[in-house]
């Protein structure tokens, strides 16, 4: 019997994927990451599989913005990679209901084989980036929908 594959939003950096394409997976353990979660559900009754799923993306893109906030080195872009893993390999976070709901704990590493793509800040938006990574909370990255790329296409963006 085939298990189940959950999409998840990892949040990361444009320093940290070029790393993840080098090695053939995202490495971390744990790895947090952001889904549509039972708690996600609840908190957002009335929302249908898509809106669920771009609420997950949200805060993964919030959460790359804490990266970024960490790293002055990083291009002022937010990243987060969508992958389609085995359900056994996501498991709630152990935050005493401190977290968004979205957020899970990815036991392992992911493979790249199991990334369906990226959603990445055009640079144009590097300025609004890099104040709001300054002032997190500020809400200068909400002005930027994140840009879809095809995993072929992921290693041009840091060339």
């Amino acid at each position: 019997m085939p298990s189940s594959t959950m999409r998840i939003y990892l949040p990361s950096t444009l320093p940290a994927l070029a790393a993840a394409l080098a090695e053939g997976a995202v490495r971390g353990e744990p790895l947090a990451a952001f889904a549509v979660t039972p708690a996600l559900r609840e908190q957002h009754g009335d929302g249908d599989g898509e809106e669920l799923e771009y609420e997950a993306l949200r805060a993964a893109a919030d959460a790359s913005l804490r990266l970024l906030a960490a790293d002055g080195a990083a291009p002022r872009r937010r990243v987060v990679i969508a992958a389609d893993i085995p359900e056994a390999a996501v498991r709630a976070p152990d935050t005493g209901g401190d977290g968004h709901p979205a957020l899970v704990t990815v036991t392992g590493a992911v493979p790249l084989k199991r990334v369906a793509s990226a959603h990445v800040d055009d640079e144009a938006a590097a300025d609004d980036i890099a104040a709001a990574a300054a002032t997190p909370g500020a809400g200068h990255e909400d002005d930027h929908e994140l840009m879809w790329f095809a995993t072929q296409e992921l290693k041009y963006l840091y060339e």
